[in-house]
Order: structure tokens, then C-alpha cells, then sequence
């Protein structure tokens, strides 16, 4: 058996991915090797649950990719052991080899606290959860179109072959081409989202007052209320210098001359890392890598796709820049390109005059002449302008940043600042290479400090709301247990599970 990379487990991590059991098989006894045949029509009429599962009850996906068994040799402590099932939810199966190699998994990344057996048990349980909110979306018709499980599929897809570095790589990895690959992640996918689909269908009616906010917060122990690190929000103005049209056409004659060049036999790759202006892909030879449509800029694919093996575009143009493209190859739904960037250069004048504006802008709002938001909406080229200016931050989709989720060269111009204070104009370099001034504005900034309803109202509203539906999923769980055939094998029956997963 193979161990996945920590990449990979770390993506099905965050995708909740699951090996789905092929077989309808029960074992009845392991030891013996007796099997029954099981349908759903042979099982009791049962309803199902849905759950999040709780933060201790961790669990390790399995390989999208891996239709097969655990073989015997690997099944850690034990000489000889036969796959089999180990539990049954409803219609649905959970093989020894499922928990076994979710274990091996775990133990692969280190750190493991607790026993071998106590953890086989925490992600049992984990797969019981899982399969409960399964079947539950079985018996309520849940619908998943093969166009939601193909563009799932197609994000997933797109980062292992990024993380792998090539399609090619990804397959010589797992032994098999795109479209197998692709086959067996299919089922799982329709799975993990008919499970989504149940555990939303629980908590959608969920909400939560403010009044049971203040006392959620009041009930919290001293030692358990949330320590809120500083934070701070930032605003900003930002000019991008205009590029003029004799700028644009250098580019453009250049590009020309590149592809003229090649068609006398000069070799595009060396051209490619002679000249290219795209830094990730010059060093490669313009070179970059297997693709699919919804990747690239919509004018760069546009362009790309059109072209056969060893055939160059005419000069497109994108936001980047200007691109002479060459098709490597094109395999089913993918395409390898090389190409050559150009970003037309910014005018003296022209960067002189946006860093002038910006800083009588600054003057202006320093004098108290307009406000701060009013200048963000006459002058500001950043789609942030439709948001008073205030930069979002990723992680957590709101204005508000701990020191260490700011960009550094932000945060090195905004820690001079005082709360109202705003910058002088900044020269900013974006991650393509695009350059700019801003001005940055200081809005608020916290201390350190214990969570309070009147600073972190919005937080504790979150906090206070998962707990209620987490609560409310548990007690729904609970009830449906009573309700769903659940069989579990007398190897984990005493497992320390959280809930009564065997019947008395």
C-alpha cells in the first residue's frame, strides 16, 4: 500500500473526502468469514442523520484515488487479517480496510497522541457520522447533477495536477491515466456532497439573538473565554499609472518579431527564457504545464485551445500583459502551452503623476477638505472602492487583521500610523508585476484582549452559532441512531464512542 504525500492528505483534509465501500457486503462474523448478502430493500426502514464531526474525532481521508483494500501485510499489528466490514449504517458499509488505512494516514504525518486502538476508534466513529448523513440523503431523494460532481471533480483535479506538477506525474503517481483517475473520484465526490447537502439541510433554519449571544458569552468559564489578538483595519486608495498606447504597440512589434523568428528556426523555449517577463514560467522555457479551461485568463484560453501541436497565436492581450502562446500538446480536456510575456513598460510622467494625485489626495483629506471614503470613491482604481476602501482579508472574509495576515510591506507603512492617521503615496508592486501608488489609511486598531460583546460582537455571534447548531445536529443524531439499522463489529464494540452507536 502506498502513503499518500502530506499534500494530498492535506488537500482531502479540507475536501472531507471519504473512500466510499463498493461492496454491499456484511460480514457476520470476521473470525468465521461468513458474508451476507445485503440490499436496502432487506434492511429495516430506517432514517438517517447528518453531523459535523466533532473536532476530536479527526478524520484522516483516504486517497480519492484508491478503489482498493488494504492488503493484509500492511494492516498494522496484526499478522494475518482478512478485509471485511466492520460496520453497517442503513445500506451502507464501512470496511476494516477504510479505518486501517485512514490510521496509517494519521500515523504518516506524526505527532499522534492516544493508542493505536483509541484512535481506530475516534475515526470509526467519524465514518459512522458520515455514512449516517448518507443515508439519511439517500432516503430524502437528495439530487447531486453530474454537472455539480464534474466541477468539484474539476477543482480537485486541478490542484493535484498542480501539487504533482504535471498531469503526466499525477498518473505515473497513481498508476493510472486522467480519465480512471477522474472515474473513481466521481462516486466519492456524489457521496461528500449528498452528505454537505443533509448537514445543511439540518442546520439551514438555524439562528441565533442577540440575546442568546450575551449569554452564550456569560456561561463561558473565565479560562475558556477567547483571547482576541490585536487587530487592525486598513483602507486604501490606490492609482494605477496609465499606460500609453506607444507603450502597448513596443510590446505588440516585439512579440511579432519573436514569432517571425521562430518561424526561421529559432527555438521558442530559448526565447521564451531570453525575454519572457512572466517569472514562474521563463525559467521553463515558457512552459506551463497541463491546463484546463477556467485556469487562465478567459482571452489567454480563448486563444490557447485554438491551436494545434507546435502552432503559435497571433499577440493577445490580458490584463497581464501581452502573450505570444505555442501548444505543446493536448491530452482530452487538457492543453500544454508555452508562451512569452510582455508587460508594457509605465511612463516617468505617468508615475509621476499618479504619485502626485495620491499625495495632494492625501494633503486633502489631512485638511479635513473630504473624508477618506468620499476620496476612495472618486479616485480609486481598486474594486475595494465599493467597499469604503477597506482591504478583506482572505482567511477570514472580513476588514478586520491580526498583524501577521497583513502583507508586510503593508503592514511595515501602516504600524507608523496612528488610528485616522493616512499615508503618504506608496509605491506597490502586485504578485504579476503590475505597478502602482497607494495610500493607506489606518481605521481602527485593538489591543490585545479577553472577547467582549461590544469589540467582538461579530465574532462571538459565530462561535455561539456553531455551538447551537452543533448542538442541535447532536441531538438530531441521536435521535435517528434509534431509528437506523446500525450494525457494529465486535472488534470495536468496546470503543469509548461519544454516542450510542450500539443498541442495548
Amino acid at each position: 500500500m502506498r502513503i499518500l504525500p502530506k499534500w494530498i492528505v492535506f488537500i482531502l483534509l479540507i475536501a472531507g473526502m471519504t473512500i466510499q465501500a463498493s461492496a454491499q457486503v456484511v460480514t457476520d462474523s470476521v473470525a468465521t468469514g461468513k458474508t451476507v448478502q445485503v440490499s436496502p430493500q432487506s434492511l429495516p426502514d430506517s432514517v438517517g442523520t447528518g453531523s459535523t464531526i466533532p473536532p476530536n474525532l479527526m478524520v484522516i481521508p483516504d486517497a480519492p484515488v484508491s478503489g482498493n483494500t488494504v492488503p493484509s501485510s500492511h494492516l498494522p499489528g496484526r499478522d494475518s487479517v482478512i478485509d471485511g466490514v466492520v460496520a453497517v449504517v442503513g445500506a451502507n458499509i464501512i470496511l476494516r480496510s477504510d479505518v486501517e488505512t485512514q490510521y496509517l494516514q494519521y500515523r504518516s504525518q506524526g505527532g499522534i497522541q492516544g493508542s493505536a486502538e483509541k484512535i481506530k476508534c475516534q475515526l470509526l466513529e467519524g465514518l459512522l457520522f458520515q455514512k449516517l448523513l448518507y443515508h439519511q440523503a439517500q432516503l430524502d431523494s437528495v439530487k447531486v447533477t453530474d454537472a455539480q460532481v464534474d466541477g468539484t471533480m474539476d477543482q480537485r483535479m486541478r490542484y493535484f495536477i498542480g501539487q504533482a506538477g504535471s498531469v503526466e506525474k499525477l498518473e505515473e503517481y497513481y498508476q493510472k491515466s486522467i480519465s480512471e483517475i477522474k472515474n473513481e473520484m466521481r462516486d466519492i465526490i456524489r457521496e461528500q456532497m449528498m452528505v454537505q447537502a443533509s448537514q445543511e439541510k439540518i442546520t439551514k433554519d438555524i439562528n441565533i439573538t442577540p440575546s442568546e449571544v450575551k449569554a452564550f458569552l456569560k456561561k463561558l468559564p473565565k479560562d475558556s473565554i477567547p483571547e482576541i489578538p490585536s487587530e487592525i483595519e486598513v483602507g486604501m486608495i490606490m492609482k494605477a499609472p496609465v499606460i500609453g498606447d506607444a507603450e502597448k504597440q513596443l510590446c505588440i512589434n516585439r512579440l511579432k518579431s519573436f514569432k517571425e523568428r521562430v518561424k526561421k528556426g529559432d527555438d521558442f523555449s530559448t526565447l521564451a527564457v531570453l525575454y519572457s517577463e512572466d517569472p514562474g514560467s521563463a525559467k521553463k522555457g515558457g512552459e506551463l504545464g497541463m491546463f484546463k479551461r477556467g485556469d487562465m485568463r478567459i482571452e489567454f484560453e480563448a486563444a490557447a485551445f485554438k491551436l494545434k501541436p507546435g502552432e503559435m497565436s497571433d499577440v493577445v492581450e490580458t490584463e497581464d500583459g501581452f502573450h505570444l502562446i505555442q501548444m505543446i500538446e493536448r491530452k482530452g480536456e487538457y492543453i500544454n502551452v508555452r508562451h512569452i510575456l510582455l508587460q508594457p513598460k509605465v511612463s516617468i510622467a505617468s508615475m509621476t503623476l499618479a504619485k502626485n494625485l495620491l499625495d495632494s489626495i492625501a494633503t486633502q483629506i489631512e485638511q479635513k477638505k473630504q473624508t477618506f471614503a468620499e476620496a476612495v470613491i472618486r479616485y480609486s482604481d481598486d474594486p475595494s472602492k465599493n467597499n469604503g476602501g477597506l482591504i478583506i482579508n482572505p482567511v477570514t472574509g472580513t476588514s478586520k487583521f491580526e498583524a501577521s495576515q497583513l502583507d508586510p510591506k503593508v503592514f511595515f507603512v501602516i504600524d507608523k500610523l496612528k488610528v485616522g492617521d493616512i499615508s503618504a503615496a506608496v509605491l506597490y508592486k502586485t504578485e504579476r508585476g503590475k505597478e502602482q501608488y497607494r495610500l493607506y489609511y489606518l481605521k481602527t486598531r485593538t489591543a490585545p484582549h479577553k472577547a467582549n460583546i461590544t469589540d467582538d460582537y461579530a465574532s462571538i455571534h459565530q462561535m455561539a452559532l456553531e455551538q447551537k447548531k452543533t448542538e442541535a445536529i447532536g441531538n438530531w443524531v441521536q435521535e435517528r441512531i434509534a431509528k437506523t439499522y446500525i450494525k457494529i463489529d465486535d472488534e470495536f464494540r468496546n470503543c469509548p464512542f461519544q454516542r450510542e452507536w450500539i443498541k442495548k
